[in-house]
């Protein structure tokens, strides 16, 4: 039975999800789409399928996860350290873009 709601659930969120306004717009993606898709796949538990979304989906949690931490414990080099993976994370999101640009995958 609690099986069968978390399907419920989760089906319930891919049909709520909110709508792009730059796609709504222009009428192809912006550099952020699929992230919501992707982050609901990462809840499931489907990492593959997460990253095939959105591969900066799971290094932006774990950016967040370790800047909550670094938050109370105050880390030496824990500043630092979120920039250089704030920039990595920003160049993962363009290649990601440049390749749907690439491979015509932008308008669905």
């Amino acid at each position: 039975m609690l099986r069968e709601q978390k399907f419920n659930f989760f089906e319930w969120l891919n049909q709520h999800l909110l709508a792009c306004p730059f796609k709504s717009q222009f009428g192809i993606d912006c550099p952020g789409c699929g992230f919501q898709r992707s982050a609901v796949s990462l809840i499931e538990g489907n990492f593959i399928e997460s990253f095939k979304l959105y591969p900066a989906t799971i290094p932006l949690v774990l950016l967040l996860v370790f800047t909550f931490i670094h938050l109370k414990v105050d880390f030496k080099f824990g500043a630092q350290l979120i920039k250089i993976v704030f920039i990595g994370i920003a160049v993962i999101i363009l290649i990601n873009y440049i390749y749907k640009i690439y491979n015509h995958q932008l308008i669905n």
